[in-house]
């Protein structure tokens, strides 16, 4: 019984503190920001796209050639069927299987290393971006600064009080010498 006491008094001190503890703390200042705005507006930016495009592009020729080659076997293959012998059919369609496995695996390599080499030109992208929310966060006060994606995808924010939040989207943009106008980033809302 003693110890049903005990348990008793620590609940209702518990319940007494809590509430005066939570009254003496500060409010918590949130604000939020739009990366791919940010992003997407950064001069660099334009730069990155356009070395991944013509490396994609060089991809695309390396792999196009390898497809062509491949069409070629198959089709003089397929005029040659009715005078080859059993061993040299067996041979080419042999040749024909490793071509088409050699072109699916080189598929599978440059999709692998364009998202690699874009992770690595948007890196120094990102923390720049990064740096920029740290400086406004942190003259502006804030405590947490949450990331609104958009696009088709669910955004992070469900809902945000305008009262009790703020869009730094604009001072990082101006703090990353990038233009973005009030609508644009008014749209990412």
């Amino acid at each position: 019984m003693h110890l049903i006491q005990r348990l008793s008094a620590l609940t209702l001190l518990i319940a007494v503190a809590v509430p005066s503890v939570a009254q003496q703390l500060p409010a918590l200042r949130i604000g939020y920001t739009d990366h791919e705005i940010l992003i997407s507006n950064m001069p660099e930016y334009q730069q990155v796209q356009q070395t991944l495009q013509d490396e994609f592009e060089d991809s695309q020729r390396l792999l196009q050639a390898m497809a062509d080659n491949l069409q070629n076997k198959v089709e003089r293959y397929e005029t040659q069927l009715p005078v080859l012998s059993d061993e040299r059919r067996a041979e080419r369609e042999a040749d024909i299987q490793a071509a088409q496995q050699e072109l699916q695996q080189k598929v599978q390599e440059a999709e692998r290393d364009l998202a690699q080499r874009e992770a690595e030109l948007l890196s120094p992208l990102f923390e720049r971006v990064d740096a920029a929310i740290k400086k406004i966060s942190e003259e502006k006060n804030l405590d947490l600064v949450l990331r609104i994606q958009a696009g088709p995808t669910q955004p992070i924010i469900l809902y945000a009080n305008p009262e009790r939040t703020l869009d730094i989207t604009l001072d990082v943009a101006r703090e990353l010498g990038i233009d973005v106008s009030a609508a644009e980033a008014a749209t990412s809302n």
